[in-house]
């Protein structure tokens, strides 16, 4: 349910004292109740579906919209794995993206050791990225941050948008990286031809312009640009089935080819490659 007016100074004394009980947090209730300014906001953030989203006929979809009412960057994903992490080490890496940069983990959980943290939330476009690029990377103190994002933007994820504003919000996490003196590495959009959630045309050509402006941009602020889109895409700019299931996901063998561009984009980048400070 959602929270209604208060019409009686009775029910706002209900509401709370419910508060301080904690009795209206998220694992209750299947829709989270506004209540503001709170010490701990992820204490009314369903970063798990609860029992009363698995029981809708449609509980992803359910889920989603009660976690990003509350909580629209989705910061509160990894706010007690960051709070867990030991001091950062002189080589730490931390992958910031979407569910390409989530599956990455999950699919190759060898990468992501020797202080390399995979910080990717399925479905995120560019602007949730700058809401939590403070804590998810710059409060991390890495050394490289590697950006893959612009997929979901695309796919119009989060509602209408634009070429400029993708590259926009691209420049912006770019930029918060380096004034926290973090090497940047920006890697290209991932190729697709279609979107299975989505009915939005002509992606294989919006992601290339994104894609050229990426190469341009890190080329002219002497970043490190990691072309995967030239290895997994097919003569018409889908990816090559062979290396996704769906056509938009890499699998095994998709990060496979990935992997090799990777580590010699963060060896270039921890190196000091191109005079990045």
């Amino acid at each position: 349910m959602r929270q209604k007016n208060i019409k009686s100074t009775a029910a706002g004394i209900v509401l709370i004292a419910g508060l301080l009980l904690g009795s209206w947090a998220t694992t209750t209730f299947a829709t989270p109740v506004r209540i503001g300014v709170v010490p701990n906001p992820c204490a009314y953030v369903p970063i798990h579906p609860t029992a009363a989203h698995k029981s809708s006929n449609d509980w992803y979809d359910h889920w989603m919209k009660d976690w990003l009412d509350t909580d629209w960057g989705q910061r509160c994903r990894y706010q007690a794995e960051n709070a867990a992490l030991p001091k950062a080490t002189s080589h730490r890496i931390v992958f910031l993206g979407d569910s390409i940069t989530e599956s990455w983990k999950e699919q190759v959980p060898d990468f992501f050791k020797d202080d390399r943290l995979d910080r990717g939330i399925s479905g995120q476009t560019t602007e949730q990225m700058l809401v939590r690029m403070r804590g998810d990377v710059l409060d991390l103190h890495p050394a490289v941050v590697h950006i893959m994002a612009g997929t979901n933007d695309v796919a119009g994820n989060r509602g209408p948008t634009s070429v400029a504003q993708i590259e926009s919000n691209l420049q912006s996490l770019i930029e918060l990286a380096r004034s926290a003196h973090i090497r940047v590495v920006i890697g290209s959009i991932l190729p697709a031809a279609t979107f299975g959630w989505s009915p939005v045309e002509q992606v294989p050509d919006t992601i290339r312009a994104v894609n050229q402006w990426l190469k341009d941009y890190a080329r002219h602020h002497r970043l490190i640009y990691v072309d995967y889109h030239l290895l997994l895409s097919d003569i018409n700019g889908g990816m090559r089935r062979e290396y996704s299931e769906d056509g938009v996901h890499p699998n095994v063998a998709g990060y496979a080819v990935m992997q090799p561009l990777a580590e010699a984009a963060m060896k270039a980048a921890l190196e000091g490659h191109a005079g990045q400070k």
